[in-house]
């Protein structure tokens, strides 16, 4: 097998290919030009959407030519693969905004050099397309009944699929034929739900330009899929109680992103450094096999590092010492303003924790305190009508407010 694929194959990039032994043979030849997709339905990209492009940063790095394809067209629609009901419509503008936040966190991570890696937008060919046209020319192509048999659409045939979301597998297939004529793609890689859709656009190219493989070489296309991330205890990667690990740290702050991966299970350290990380094998198989706790704390470092930079890292780092340990920077823990004029007054725990975001309703704060999981210092409050002063902070002059095991504030006065 080519070396690159090994390589994604080792890290756990490898679930299905349209035809291994083609596709390692035609990266022996040279660098192979291949795409991943991501359609700009919000307004920044989970740590979840990042699988494909940690996967497209290993290719770059054998040789290949990577298309990181945002997908403005296709975002129009949206794709039914994996959703349980279809996802609501967003105004163009919103798209349009939407595609640029994306393509700047893409470019941060990836690079964009326009030799090696580059973005595209699918609504350069599919927001103007000619609907009757369209149909005789691609949708001739497909067959309803082997589109029903993908899993994405007999899931959905039980709880309701549009008309709409019908197209989208049309779509993304068109999405490759015009990549492969447009930039020479002949590649696409993604996860397990896309497989229907890839292979779709491997058969739309065949029978658009030239028959079968054994019969034109020139346009032999590949499609390769990676399974799926989950935790060790089922559920789906990147998910919190809170809802997406973003990458815009206005979505998700860089400190509750480090912890995200400071606190993942002992079972996954080692699955998700191969991952989301560009540590070597043989390194991330020593950090596994020694203290877990050091190991957590390496994979969120390297992790944040990559997505936010180095600078952030560090003080996340600090952040979560001083939190947790009692060491490092408390400046870098988070932090919540309150009045030093209604601090010097007393505040109820109630107004104080809520105040400081540490429950989404006072009733929420209230069920924390009554239920001993609130504290102030360290120290337990369990006091619904307690009150908090200038006086309860520690020596140093800090009021460390906790929620949980996990989740400290620091107060600042203003």
């Amino acid at each position: 097998m080519n070396a690159a694929l090994e390589i994604l194959k080792e890290r756990g990039f490898f679930s299905q290919c349209t035809d291994i032994d083609g596709l390692s043979a035609a990266m022996n030849k040279g660098p192979v030009t291949f795409y991943v997709g991501c359609d700009p339905t919000g307004p920044s990209l989970h740590i979840g959407h990042m699988v494909p492009f940690f996967a497209l940063r290993h290719l770059r790095s054998a040789g290949h030519i990577g298309i990181a394809l945002i997908g403005g067209g296709t975002a129009r629609i949206g794709d039914p693969s994996g959703k349980t009901e279809m996802r609501k419509m967003i105004s163009y503008d919103q798209l349009a905004e939407n595609e640029k936040h994306i393509e700047a966190q893409l470019n941060k991570f990836v690079g964009f050099d326009g030799k090696t890696a580059f973005s595209d937008n699918n609504k350069n060919w599919l927001a103007d397309l000619n609907y009757i046209d369209f149909l005789r020319d691609i949708g001739s192509c497909f067959s309803v009944n082997k589109m029903l048999s993908f899993e994405a659409y007999k899931q959905r045939l039980e709880r309701g699929l549009s008309f709409i979301e019908f197209n989208y597998q049309l779509l993304q297939s068109y999405d490759f034929l015009m990549l492969h004529q447009r930039h020479n793609c002949t590649l696409q890689i993604g996860g397990d739900d896309q497989w229907g859709n890839i292979t779709a656009g491997v058969d739309l190219i065949r029978r658009k330009l030239g028959g079968t493989v054994e019969l034109n070489k020139e346009h032999e296309v590949f499609g390769l899929t990676f399974p799926l991330v989950t935790r060790s205890d089922g559920n789906k990667m990147g998910k919190t109680e809170k809802g997406a690990v973003f990458l815009d740290s206005k979505m998700t702050s860089v400190f509750d992103f480090f912890q995200y991966w400071r606190n993942v299970s002992d079972e996954d350290v080692r699955k998700f450094m191969l991952l989301f990380t560009f540590l070597s094998v043989a390194e991330i198989d020593a950090l596994c096999s020694g203290n877990i706790n050091k190991a957590k704390e390496r994979l969120a470092y390297e992790v944040t590092n990559i997505i936010h930079g180095k600078e952030e890292a560090d003080n996340a780092v600090a952040g979560a010492r001083a939190a947790f340990g009692g060491a490092g920077d408390k400046e870098h823990m988070p932090s919540a303003e309150i009045s030093k004029a209604e601090l010097e007054k007393g505040m109820g725990v109630i107004d104080l924790f809520f105040a400081a975001n540490m429950g989404s309703t006072k009733s929420d704060v209230r069920r924390l305190v009554q239920q001993g999981g609130a504290a102030v210092n360290g120290k337990t409050v369990d006091d619904i009508k307690a009150v908090i002063s200038i006086a309860d902070r520690d020596e140093n002059g800090d009021l460390i407010l906790r929620s949980g095991k996990k989740k400290f504030v620091r107060i600042v006065l203003k």
